[in-house]
């Protein structure tokens, strides 16, 4: 079953709920697609876009060459009723349907990076939205989501942490899944520049190796590599024959 038609599903249970209570009162408020959307599993690290910015042409510019169905998927989005002429068949539902999720991440990407989108991811990332950092020393410092790459389909979503400054792969398996470009590469740095009072007031705290209780001096992983390097002279001189572009030198496979 696609998502699709769990979100009908959903509409239509949410309905008969609401029908059902008339008598005690009002019926409860449908969900729309964008709250349907960013509630499912997986993508709790999105906002939700308000409308009224989904239906500005201008937010919107250059997007239309990007995405498939782009007028059906942005009907989806904006929970439009769909013109009693548009019959389509059940693939081209489940298209519209996979064209409207990666609309609403590429609108998404865009819309955080506005006042107001900064300002819901700072709320998510005050209540700890986005996860916290897994390295020990930074004491489950919270994380902001962050691309490695601006263009769809380059990488999946990982978390930057304010810290030390270092980027982690989510703890869930659904959240490994989403595009890195819904988020981008400037978030973080962006809403940090903006909103300093985000920034970690305890320093860094750098991990000091020990034996038996010293410190291991600098020069310590220098004399090992130097040591590696005496006892294989063969390998490096081989390899600085390569630098120097002696590829003679190279083993024949």
């Amino acid at each position: 079953m696609s998502n699709s038609d769990l979100f009908q599903e959903d509409l239509a249970s949410e309905t008969d709920s609401g029908t059902s209570e008339d008598n005690s009162g009002s019926e409860e408020e449908v969900a729309s697609w964008i709250s349907w959307f960013c509630s499912l599993r997986g993508n709790e690290f999105f906002c939700e876009v308000e409308e009224d910015y989904i239906q500005d042409d201008f937010n919107l510019s250059g997007l239309s060459t990007q995405v498939p169905y782009y007028d059906y998927a942005l009907d989806l989005i904006l929970d439009a009723e769909p013109q009693p002429n548009e019959i389509l068949t059940e693939e081209q539902h489940e298209l519209v349907e996979t064209a409207a999720e990666a609309l609403y991440g590429l609108i998404h990407v865009r819309y955080i990076l506005t006042s107001r989108g900064l300002n819901a991811v700072a709320d998510k990332f005050r209540n700890v939205g986005f996860g916290r950092c897994p390295r020990v020393l930074c004491e489950g410092q919270a994380c902001l989501p962050v691309g490695t790459a601006d263009l769809p389909r380059q990488s999946t979503v990982k978390l930057f942490c304010p810290r030390c400054q270092d980027i982690f792969c989510p703890r869930s398996k659904y959240q490994s899944n989403v595009d890195g470009a819904y988020f981008g590469t400037t978030l973080p740095h962006l809403l940090l520049m903006t909103m300093p009072s985000l920034r970690p007031a305890d320093a860094l705290v750098i991990y000091t190796p020990r034996v038996f209780g010293f410190k291991l001096h600098s020069s310590a992983n220098q004399s090992a590599s130097a040591t590696s390097a005496a006892a294989n002279p063969r390998s490096d001189a081989l390899q600085q024959k390569v630098e120097d572009g002696d590829h003679d030198m190279l083993p024949v496979s």
